[in-house]
């Protein structure tokens, strides 16, 4: 087992961790049934708590195989274990905050204990070794057992209240756990091709629920004109934020984060990425509303915020991405900053839809309106990105 996996060379997602994913797939899809029969402002919070420990569970997978990858008999058995509990975490999500909280709470305490024998096993490889990351993986093991501890015993405690407390308390440490490494992130670094790539794919997954939104919207429709219009228009809606996302998204965080020590543009980066994940779930699932919603009447405005704000979300998101990717040593920076910019002017104009159409959106002039903010962004892509300027629209 080698101490760090960061040694400069390009390197790509293995098999074994495409496989880990496919269970998050089936997971998101849960989050999202569970947001869908939970329109409201309660139902989005308690969807969006629970993404967290979902997220961070796949994050620290992703962080442990950027810097302590390695394809032995252990680690392919403690992964097919890690893949146990989160097919446990998926199917106790609908009953999360009832029923089966216990099972749910078990299934994120086990795949930390899990994760806590992986950091194990390469603080006793290199204990001898003057240069390895034990400092950073001891920091890992004694805040991730904490949290353990915290999330098995909220499995037995039956006030819900306490419960949540406990939830919180544990969540809590597990993300000051890293975010107070201090110089230790810059010294063991992650990965610079390896983690954009791993977050880039685990985008792929929710953007993929929004596909299952449109095909299933689509079933529960009988298929006519403004069904095929609006399944093409929020087919639109999926492709554009893939293309904005993967167009302006970079390794310069990481870059800077190696090279230069700068912790908190790394940071920005890091944790931007969940409230788009989480923005583009609620996107396939206000589509899926707004496929499965009566093509001649106004769109209820629960739904009408779930898409409009979700989409906004989306591109704010993406805007802070692309702004902390652009290298301000550049020729063309402040053109490229205004390029990002230009997504939050979109966002507020999408989410003023909700406010000037409250009682006038049906749903194909929503998702129209919608798909053409959407497509501006794309044109102005094609105009003024780096990688598309030749088109010369």
């Amino acid at each position: 087992m080698t101490t760090t996996n960061n040694d400069g060379k390009e390197r790509h997602a293995t098999w074994l961790e495409l496989f880990f994913d496919l269970v998050f797939v089936v997971i998101i899809s849960q989050l999202s049934h569970f947001l869908l029969h939970e329109v409201s402002l309660l139902g989005f919070l308690e969807f969006l708590f629970l993404f967290i420990p979902v997220w961070w569970s796949w994050i620290g997978t992703a962080f442990f195989a950027t810097r302590f990858y390695t394809d032995d008999i252990g680690h392919r058995l403690l992964l097919l274990l890690q893949m146990g509990g989160a097919g446990a975490m998926a199917v106790n999500i609908s009953g999360a905050f009832n029923n089966t909280f216990s099972g749910f709470a078990l299934s994120y305490a086990f795949m930390r204990f899990i994760l806590i024998v992986e950091y194990i096993r390469v603080f006793r490889t290199n204990i001898k070794s003057s240069e390895s990351a034990n400092p950073l993986v001891k920091r890992y093991i004694i805040g991730f057992s904490i949290v353990a501890i915290i999330w098995l015993i909220s499995a037995f405690v039956s006030v819900t209240e306490i419960r949540f407390a406990l939830w919180v308390i544990g969540l809590t440490i597990d993300f000051a756990t890293p975010n107070t490494a201090g110089k230790l992130h810059s010294k063991f670094a992650p990965h610079i091709s390896h983690l954009p790539e791993r977050m880039g794919l685990f985008t792929l997954i929710v953007l993929g629920e929004s596909i299952v939104g449109i095909v299933t919207g689509m079933t529960e429709q009988v298929w006519d004109v403004y069904s095929v219009i609006e399944a093409s228009l929020g087919l639109c809606i999926s492709f554009s934020l893939w293309w904005l996302y993967f167009d302006s998204t970079g390794r310069l965080p990481i870059q800077n984060l190696r090279e230069k020590g700068r912790i908190s543009l790394y940071l920005i980066w890091l944790y931007t990425h969940f409230p788009l994940v989480v923005a583009i779930t609620a996107v396939g699932v206000g589509i899926r509303r707004l496929l499965s919603s009566d093509q001649h009447s106004v769109l209820a405005n629960s739904d009408l915020w779930l898409i409009c704000g979700s989409v906004a979300i989306s591109l704010i998101s993406q805007s802070v991405l692309h702004l902390i990717s652009i290298d301000r040593d550049t020729h063309d920076f402040t053109r490229r900053k205004m390029f990002a910019l230009s997504r939050i002017v979109s966002a507020i104009v999408i989410i003023s839809i909700p406010i000037l159409l409250n009682n006038y959106g049906i749903p194909i002039i929503i998702a129209s309106l919608i798909t053409g903010v959407c497509g501006f962004q794309i044109v102005f892509d094609l105009k003024y990105h780096p990688y598309h300027k030749i088109f010369k629209l």
